[in-house]
């Protein structure tokens, strides 16, 4: 078993997790019918001349290192050409390819391997791939408040959150504490509870109530996250020790593919988050995310209407420019080259 080491000021460094692992299912003839190609959604450009897991990379990029920025994607997302021509400038330790998908759990923890073998005392960023971000450098002051948040409490996980616009029925929602009176540190606020897809009429309840949309958007000591899991679930915590101790030795790939062929389906948010949040409501906190225009691009019809929000009707033609004008609609790009 792979000790959890204690902390050492100087050991800390800041580090970005990209989830491009996701094969895309609900997408896939959406994308086949309007960009006339096969491929997992988060290597298309539906914007500009960057696909979204680029546009995701190079969000990250403001506020990391690019040395720092893992990216985990699937196995067989590498029979795409385009795949392997986006990924062909990053290096080979920083792009972690899992075997098979067995939900967001492990495929957020078995990058968080490479990580804490690599820098035990780690903050991690973890960016999912399939997120519309109009704000850019807006969002990334919000996360670079998260990561102060995480270096003066190290304890806590730190979810980013957004203004609830509507009573949106596939996001799911965060339901702040109440503050008390209390003033914290960069705006952070106690998670009271969680709600997966609820449906409209709890979804209105949530918005009246002030619940916030869940972007599993997040910052983490990488050693807090991997005790939570050795506590909540140490029969998963041993089956990602072996991966641990394996990384950088002959067996590497073999002792990864053997662990994930007997490892169960953990859904990060309902199955880690939402239990620890349950036995221990100081865990996690939620940081609201204000006046930045998201959108979480999980179907068609959600990418469809942002695309036409912006003065877009139908997704661009490949390697188009998209010209728009969110002004008339109130938004304002913070970065000047979102659309390139």
């Amino acid at each position: 078993m792979f000790k959890l080491h204690r902390q050492t000021s100087h050991q800390i460094s800041l580090w970005g997790l990209i989830l491009a692992a996701g094969d895309g299912k609900r997408l896939q003839a959406y994308v086949q019918q309007r960009r006339g190609v096969e491929l997992p959604k988060q290597y298309v450009n539906f914007i500009g001349r960057r696909s979204m897991l680029e546009h995701t990379i190079h969000r990250a990029e403001l506020l990391i290192p690019v040395r720092h920025i893992l990216t985990i994607i699937s196995k067989n997302h590498l029979r795409f050409a385009e795949v392997r021509r986006q990924l062909a400038n990053h290096a080979d330790e920083n792009v972690i390819v899992q075997p098979a998908n067995k939900e967001t759990g492990p495929g957020i923890f078995l990058p968080l391997m490479y990580i804490y073998k690599r820098a035990p005392e780690a903050i991690v960023t973890l960016f999912p791939s399939d997120h519309f971000i109009l704000e850019e450098q807006r969002f990334i002051d919000h996360v670079d408040l998260a990561v102060q948040a995480v270096r003066h409490d190290p304890s806590r996980i730190v979810l980013l959150a957004m203004e609830a616009q509507g009573p949106e029925v596939e996001y799911g929602y965060i339901v702040p504490k109440g503050n008390d009176g209390e003033i914290k540190l960069w705006g952070t606020r106690s998670a009271a509870s969680f709600v997966e897809k609820p449906d409209l009429a709890k979804a209105r309840e949530l918005v009246r109530a002030g619940g916030l949309w869940n972007t599993m958007i997040m910052v983490f000591r990488v050693r807090t996250v991997l005790r939570m899991l050795q506590r909540l679930s140490p029969s998963t915590y041993l089956q990602f020790t072996r991966i641990f101790e394996a990384i950088g030795t002959p067996a590497e790939k073999h002792v990864v593919e053997s662990v994930y062929q007997t490892l169960e389906p953990m859904n990060f948010s309902k199955d880690f988050l939402e239990k620890i949040a349950a036995n221990d409501s100081a865990a996690i906190s939620v940081l609201p995310v204000l006046q930045v225009f998201w959108s979480d691009w999980g179907s068609p019809a959600r990418l469809t209407e942002v695309l036409e929000l912006l003065g877009k009707s139908h997704a661009p033609p490949k390697n188009a420019l998209a010209k728009h004008n969110p002004r008339r609609f109130g938004l304002r790009v913070a970065h000047g080259d979102l659309f390139r």
